[in-house]
């Protein structure tokens, strides 16, 4: 008999979405949109306090400890009261209209983590830039510091100026080593657009990742840490900002009775349903990332002792804290007598889906011409690494499942 099959990463849907229906407001824009920025900005620009159900059995389903939305989150940062958020259509056009608004054009280049999903680079092909790949350092699976300052230095050299932006992305929800990629965009005077895409409830030193640099990136797909069915967000760097990407992501139409566009627009804004599932799934957010973290834990335990197994820790004592929006793990054949497609094909004969990490931007067929600053690491984790399901719905049960399989190789 086949067994139920356990998927890599499901999200759990909440309706939220009845005042759009009874109002008769489901396009782009609206009451719920509003809102919906209102409290992804007082989410972003929080300080972290742990909740006080961490230690609770937790439930089959999630469930929400908080009713009030405006308790959801604690006191602000005032240094980041000035943050604006925009929400949108996806995630990769929060990374597009972020380029946009930065002015990118063509025969610019804008250094792009190479160990990412293509969103975070297609985005400037848009443009009609060039991406420039930074390999990563392997603690955190991000863009590596020195080697940014190396292609800053050599694309300066080769082309006779900067690069237009940096791109950096929290691979897998892994807080990037954000404090020395941004003293070196600092020290260059390069914007910084921070792709939190993967690392929405993931935070660095007590700031949401996604609010160090100029811009940041949010995803709400359906395979996300919370989802809107599909949209996304940028925060932006103050209201100026926002009122640009704004104009951008509304076809660009200028302020007279009639449409008039005097410069290409999208039609990129989130709709009022969109944003009503996303209110909604905004009193889960703790609740997701704490269970992600527990099935982190509990695979780290459960695959213990396994020789040539390791899986992917956060550095400790530096401020990391993942949301584990997956856990991957790394399979070093020597050790372990078996290969990362050993274990996927193992799981895969078991019902349980599992798959490869990111393939590296710079091996992609695509940018097979791109400029590329490398030191193997992102090469070498996507020979041996694998990501594990993780979704917040699965049971220890499931997870005790996939890691038997594992164990019994």
């Amino acid at each position: 008999m086949q067994r139920n099959r356990i998927f890599l990463c499901l999200a759990h849907m909440m309706k939220y979405i009845q005042e759009a229906f009874d109002s008769n407001w489901v396009v782009p824009l609206g009451p719920n949109v509003n809102a919906f920025e209102a409290e992804l900005k007082h989410f972003a620009t929080s300080r972290y306090v742990a909740p006080n159900w961490l230690k609770e059995a937790y439930p089959q389903c999630i469930e929400a400890h908080e009713s009030d939305p405006d308790a959801l989150w604690n006191a602000d940062y005032d240094a980041l009261q000035d943050k604006q958020v925009v929400a949108l259509a996806s995630g990769t056009s929060a990374v597009h209209l972020a380029l946009v608004a930065l002015g990118v054009g063509p025969g610019d280049e804008v250094i792009c983590q190479s160990f990412t999903f293509c969103a975070s680079s297609h985005p400037v092909c848009y443009q009609g830039a060039t991406p420039v790949f930074v390999d990563s350092e392997p603690e955190t699976w991000n863009m590596e510091p020195q080697l940014l300052e190396t292609a800053i230095k050599d694309r300066i050299s080769k082309t006779g100026k900067k690069p237009k932006a940096i791109i950096v992305v929290y691979l897998y929800g892994m807080p990037a080593k954000i404090d020395e990629i941004k003293d070196v965009a600092d020290k260059y005077d390069i914007p910084l657009i921070e792709d939190a895409a993967e690392g929405l409830g993931s935070r660095y030193k007590g700031r949401v990742c996604g609010t160090f640099g100029q811009f940041g990136v949010l995803s709400f797909n359906g395979n996300k840490m919370i989802t809107t069915s599909g949209g996304g967000a940028l925060i932006c760097s103050d209201a100026e900002t926002r009122d640009r990407v704004m104009f951008y992501a509304t076809q660009a139409r200028e302020g007279y009775p009639y449409y008039q566009h005097e410069k290409i627009g999208y039609n990129y804004r989130m709709s009022n349903i969109c944003a009503g599932i996303g209110r909604g799934q905004m009193f889960v957010l703790k609740e997701h990332v704490a269970r992600r973290r527990e099935i982190h834990d509990l695979y780290v335990e459960l695959l213990d002792g396994i020789k040539g197994v390791k899986v992917m820790c956060q550095p400790e004592g530096e401020g990391f804290n993942s949301n584990y929006w997956l856990t991957c793990i790394t399979v070093e054949p020597e050790e372990a007598g078996f290969t990362r497609e050993d274990v996927r094909l193992a799981l895969d004969g078991d019902n349980i889906e599992s798959r490869p990490l990111w393939k590296p931007m710079h091996l992609q067929p695509v940018f097979k011409d791109a400029p590329f600053y490398g030191n193997g690491t992102s090469e070498r984790l996507f020979e041996i690494g694998l990501c594990l399901p993780s979704g917040p719905m699965l049971t220890d049960q499931d997870i005790e499942r996939v890691a038997k399989v594992i164990y019994d190789l």
